[in-house]
């Protein structure tokens, strides 16, 4: 069982994920209304609200879109803090993990709930027209979290495969 340490890295990261998601969301929302884009670098990274009705990449599932993805986001919610609660005690690196991609999945889970718009997006990558899918600070949080979970489990699944040698 974790410590309240531990799980304070887990509350942390989930707080900071969202005020600045929230807070990055608000400035996209004032300063990009009415198809405004400004280029941050040149064409490659400009910033251009969207909102996005569907899930990751524009997926959608029809008219119930919004209220099929809000209830994927919470149970990912309840499910996330239930594996913090579980994380071995010292691994703040996983609560961390575990943390940006809460926070990250409440951030888009509020802006389902607070209007039928869609989750707000304005981060734009591309080149020309290949541009990757527009996407928002939770985002980047939901990805790098899930890519330090994935690390976070194999490295704990490479000491266990070292213990168990070590025993044989």
């Amino acid at each position: 069982m974790p410590s309240g340490a531990d799980r304070r890295v887990f509350f942390l990261a989930g707080a900071v994920v969202l005020a600045l998601d929230a807070v990055t969301k608000y400035v996209a929302e004032a300063q990009l209304a009415g198809g405004r884009t400004i280029e941050v670098i040149g064409d490659w990274v400009r910033f251009h609200l969207v909102f996005n009705r569907g899930a990751a990449f524009g997926l959608h599932l029809g008219p119930y879109s919004r209220w099929i993805f809000l209830v994927i986001a919470v149970v990912a919610v309840v499910l996330l803090d239930r594996f913090s609660r579980s994380t071995p005690a010292g691994d703040r690196f996983r609560q961390l993990a575990l943390g940006l991609v809460a926070g990250g999945a409440i951030g888009n889970l509020i802006d389902r709930i607070r209007t039928s718009q869609g989750v707000t997006d304005f981060i734009d990558v591309g080149i020309n027209a290949l541009r990757w899918p527009t996407f928002n600070v939770a985002d980047i949080a939901v990805s790098c979290g899930a890519i330090a979970l994935a690390l976070s489990l194999w490295r704990e699944d490479v000491r266990r495969a070292s213990a168990a040698s070590l025993t044989s």
